[in-house]
């Protein structure tokens, strides 16, 4: 009980920006693109810079991230594939299916897990965030798009799929901190700063949008939310409590570990939202698990931080 109380207390500041940005959702000041103009800053310039202020300073020398990248890009493959078996079990209409490639592999790492890990386990961490960050969201563009597209009735569009990949910032983020570590580029001291200036305020930024995002949902009839409960238990559970069991012995480090079983462990992100309403899937059902998902997370999170010491 005394680890759960820590952990509840190391993360409830970020949970108290998300609920201030609920209230703040509430009011008439709110009402506009709020949460738009705040994802797209956090999404290009906030993350970006918080990801190459963590590379550039590595030692490429250090501790090796393949076994990391490995496991975290297999997990996220076989919950993107579960999708066909539980699919045909439940007997789910394709359109439920598809929204499963989403719903039963990418949770909030970036808008959520970075600032948790960061709040837990220190600045020291953040290279490990940034990477799975990055390795979550190219699963996400790459295999989640071609199984929607190749079970849809469009079909694959590669030049869409590349082009996703190509303009994505989190992903150029990392090349560009990998590429200032690799070359030893010397960034001047002013530029330093300011990048470190834009990372600092992304968390704040981020937190603050996903409340006005809570507040702006309907709660609905409770009935609705009992699948919501289901997948939500899924995701945030059982499938972290499964790779625990399976990695724990992986050879990966006591950080990198707790970094890829807390990202298991976050609630759905707005990215798979975002796709799921330009793709037509099922997006009330995925815009409630990412709110269900999302204040659960403040039990489920401190649980999965108490369980891992």
């Amino acid at each position: 009980m005394a680890h759960f109380l820590l952990a509840l207390k190391t993360v409830a500041p970020l949970f108290l920006v998300i609920f201030t940005g609920t209230l703040f959702s509430r009011s008439k000041a709110s009402h506009g693109p709020w949460v738009d103009v705040l994802n797209k800053y956090a999404l290009w310039i906030g993350f970006p810079a918080l990801v190459i202020a963590s590379l550039m300073h590595l030692d490429p020398q250090g501790e090796s991230y393949t076994q990391l990248i490995l496991i975290n890009s297999a997990y996220i493959a076989v919950c993107m594939l579960l999708a066909f078996p539980i699919a045909r079990i439940f007997k789910f209409s394709k359109q439920l299916r598809s929204s499963l490639f989403l719903i039963l592999s990418f949770g909030n790492v970036a808008y959520l897990g970075i600032p948790v890990l960061r709040n837990s386990f220190g600045d020291e961490i953040l290279p490990v965030a940034a990477i799975l960050s990055s390795v979550y969201v190219f699963w996400l563009l790459t295999l989640g798009i071609i199984l929607i597209e190749a079970t849809g009735e469009e079909g694959i569009q590669p030049k869409k799929l590349v082009l996703s990949l190509v303009k994505n910032p989190l992903l150029l983020s990392v090349f560009v901190g990998v590429a200032i570590v690799v070359f030893q580029i010397k960034v001047p001291s002013f530029i330093d700063k300011t990048i470190s200036l834009f990372a600092e305020s992304v968390t704040a930024v981020v937190l603050f949008s996903l409340g006005i995002f809570l507040g702006q949902n309907k709660i609905g009839a409770p009935r609705e939310w009992i699948r919501v409960f289901v997948f939500v238990v899924i995701t945030m559970f059982v499938f972290p409590f499964l790779l625990h069991f399976g990695i724990h012995t992986a050879g990966l480090t006591e950080l990198q570990l707790k970094a890829t079983i807390l990202d298991a462990a976050m609630p759905l992100g707005l990215t798979p939202y975002a796709l799921a309403v330009q793709y037509n899937l099922e997006t009330k059902l995925v815009a409630r698990i990412v709110v269900l998902g999302t204040l659960l997370s403040v039990i489920i999170i401190p649980l999965w931080i108490a369980l891992m010491g």
